[in-house]
C-alpha cells in the first residue's frame, strides 16, 4: 500500500456519482470515448495526415495492395481502415475516427488498470492524468496511425508486467503479437522487444533466466533468422520503410550528421576556443530539448513532477513498472536520433514518452498532494479544465478549405491539372491527395507554372508577390473564399 509521504487515494464523494457507480478504468474508457466524441463533432476538416491515410485506403480498395504500397510506404493502418470497410460497411472516414476513439479508450484503459496494480489507491488520480495531459489528449479529433500504435503498446507493456509475475509461452506470444500489431502502425515499435530482456538482465546468470529470456523472445529471433536466409539467397528485403527505419540508425551516418551539426554550430556561434565542446553542447540541447517539450505537454502535471518532494516518484516508477521506465528510455534515446537524422522534432513524437509516464505523473501527483492538500485541489481543477480544453476549440474553422473544395468540384473537371497549396482542398474535392508537385516559393519564381491550369492557394489576393506572380502568367483570381478569422483560399486560373 501506498502511505508516508503520499497522499490519502483521492475517491469522489457522494456527490461524485461517477466514482460510486463505475470504476477508475470503465471510468477512463467511457470518459476517453465520450471526450474523443466532442473533439470529433467540433472538427469540419480532415487533417493533412488522416486525408493521406483515407486516400491510401480508396486506392487500396479500388486497385489492391500494389496501388497501397505505391502511395506510401507503411500502409498498414490504411490497410485496416480499408478490411473495416469491407467487413462492416462502415465509410473510410466514420471508421477512421471510430477506431481512434477506441484505441484511445483502450490505452486511457489499460494504463489506469495497471498503474492501480502497480499502486494501489491510484486509480482516480490516474484517470484524471490520463484524460487531461495535453501531449495526446490534443490530438482527439484527428487521424492518425499513432493511435494504434499507443494502442498496442500499452496492451504489450501490459502483457509484460503480467508475463513477468506468471510467465508462460502463451503470455509470451501474446505479447510478441501486440508488439507487431504495434510495428504495424509505427515501426519504431519494435524496441519493444528488447524491454523484457533489458528487464531480466539482473536474471541472466541462471538457466532459467536465460530460457525466460528466450520465451519472450522467440517472435524476434525467428523473424532475425528468416530476415538472414532471405538475404543468403539472395532474395533480399525491399521494404522502403524498413530500409529508412535502419538508416536512421546507421552508426556512420548518425555521427556524421550530428559531427556536421555540431560544427555548423561552432562556426555559428561558438569562438575557436569552444569549438571542442560542440558536439556535448549540440547533444546536451537536444536532449534539453525534448525534456522541455515534455516538462511542456505534462500540462498542469509538471508542477508535481518538478517539486523536489515528489522526485522519490521516479525511484518508485523505476522499481515497480521497470518494462515502461525502460521502454521510456530506449524512444527517449530513438527521438534523439531522429532528432539528429532529420533535423526535428514535433509533440506527436513526444507524446509517447507522456503514455509511458503516466503512472509517474499519478505518483508525483499524489505525493504533491500529501505535501500541498489545498493546491491538490487547485491542481485537480486545472486538469479538469485543461481536459475541456484539449477536446474543445473556440477559433475560427476552416469552412473555408470545403468551400473552396466544393467549387472545384463544381467548377474543374477531374483531367485539370491543379495546383494545392494544401492537398487536403483536394482531397475534399473528390480528387484524391497529390503527392508531389513544386513548392510554393519555386511556382511564384515562375518555376513549374505552365504545368497546371488552376491553382488553389492560401493567401491574399493582393500579395504584391502573388500579384506580380499573377501578371506574368497572365493569370486571375476566379473566386476567393475566407473563414470568419479572415483566412483565404484563392482559387487563380485564367
Amino acid at each position: 500500500m501506498i502511505g508516508g509521504a503520499f497522499a490519502a487515494p483521492w475517491k469522489p464523494s457522494a456527490a461524485e456519482w461517477p466514482g460510486r457507480l463505475l470504476s477508475p478504468t470503465t471510468l477512463a474508457f467511457l470518459a476517453s470515448l465520450l471526450l474523443s466524441l466532442v473533439a470529433i463533432s467540433g472538427e469540419v476538416l480532415v487533417g493533412r495526415d488522416g486525408t493521406l491515410y483515407l486516400h491510401v485506403a480508396q486506392q487500396f480498395l479500388a486497385h489492391g495492395p500494389r496501388a497501397a504500397f505505391e502511395i506510401y510506404a507503411w500502409p498498414w493502418f490504411a490497410i485496416f481502415l480499408a478490411g473495416t470497410h469491407w467487413l462492416v460497411g462502415l465509410p473510410l472516414e466514420l471508421a477512421a475516427y471510430l477506431w481512434g476513439a477506441l484505441f484511445m479508450a483502450g490505452s486511457c484503459a489499460l494504463l489506469v488498470s495497471l498503474t492501480r496494480k502497480a499502486l494501489p489507491g491510484s486509480g482516480y488520480w490516474a484517470c484524471l492524468v490520463v484524460l487531461s495531459v495535453p501531449a495526446f489528449n490534443q490530438f482527439r479529433d484527428d487521424i492518425i496511425r499513432e493511435f494504434g500504435f499507443w494502442f498496442f503498446s500499452i496492451l504489450a507493456l501490459s502483457l509484460i508486467l503480467r508475463w513477468f509475475e506468471r510467465g508462460g509461452w502463451l503470455r509470451a506470444a501474446l505479447v510478441q503479437l501486440a508488439i507487431a500489431g504495434a510495428a504495424l502502425f509505427r515501426l519504431e515499435a519494435v524496441m519493444l522487444f528488447a524491454v523484457p530482456g533489458l528487464c531480466l538482465l539482473g536474471d541472466l546468470r541462471s538457466r532459467h533466466g536465460w530460457l525466460r529470456l528466450l520465451q519472450i523472445n522467440l517472435l524476434p529471433v525467428a523473424a532475425v533468422l528468416t530476415s538472414v536466409l532471405l538475404l543468403l539467397s539472395g532474395d533480399g528485403i525491399s521494404q522502403p520503410r524498413i530500409a529508412y527505419s535502419v538508416g536512421l540508425l546507421n552508426p556512420h551516418q548518425l555521427w556524421v550528421r550530428f559531427d556536421l551539426m555540431a560544427s555548423r554550430f561552432a562556426d555559428a556561434a561558438l569562438n575557436r576556443s569552444s569549438g571542442e565542446d560542440a558536439r556535448e553542447i549540440v547533444l546536451f540541447g537536444l536532449s534539453g530539448t525534448v525534456l522541455a517539450k515534455f516538462i511542456t505537454l505534462s500540462g498542469p502535471f509538471a508542477l508535481p513532477l518538478l517539486h523536489r518532494g515528489s522526485w522519490p516518484a521516479v525511484a518508485e516508477y523505476w522499481r515497480k513498472l521497470r518494462p515502461l521506465a525502460w521502454t521510456w528510455l530506449l524512444y527517449f534515446c530513438i527521438l534523439l536520433v531522429f532528432f539528429v537524422q532529420e533535423r526535428f522534432v514535433n509533440s506527436r513524437y513526444v507524446s509517447f514518452l507522456h503514455w509511458l509516464a503516466v503512472p509517474l505523473l499519478t505518483i508525483s501527483s499524489m505525493r504533491f498532494a500529501g505535501h500541498f492538500p489545498r493546491l491538490s485541489r487547485a491542481l485537480v481543477v486545472v486538469a479538469l479544465a485543461v481536459m475541456l480544453h484539449n477536446v474543445l476549440s473556440f477559433g475560427a474553422r476552416k469552412t473555408h478549405f470545403l468551400e473552396a473544395s466544393a467549387w472545384l468540384s463544381e467548377h474543374t473537371l477531374a483531367s485539370d491539372a491543379i495546383y494545392y497549396d494544401d492537398p487536403r482542398i483536394a482531397y475534399h474535392a473528390g480528387r484524391g491527395f497529390p503527392m508531389v508537385g513544386p513548392a510554393r516559393e519555386q511556382l511564384l519564381l515562375g518555376q513549374q507554372s505552365q504545368a497546371f491550369r488552376y491553382f488553389v492557394m492560401q493567401g491574399k489576393a493582393d500579395d504584391p508577390a502573388l500579384q506580380q506572380w499573377m501578371t506574368q502568367q497572365h493569370k486571375r483570381v476566379l473566386s476567393q473564399f475566407a473563414n470568419r478569422k479572415g483566412s483565404t483560399v484563392l482559387i487563380i486560373g485564367d
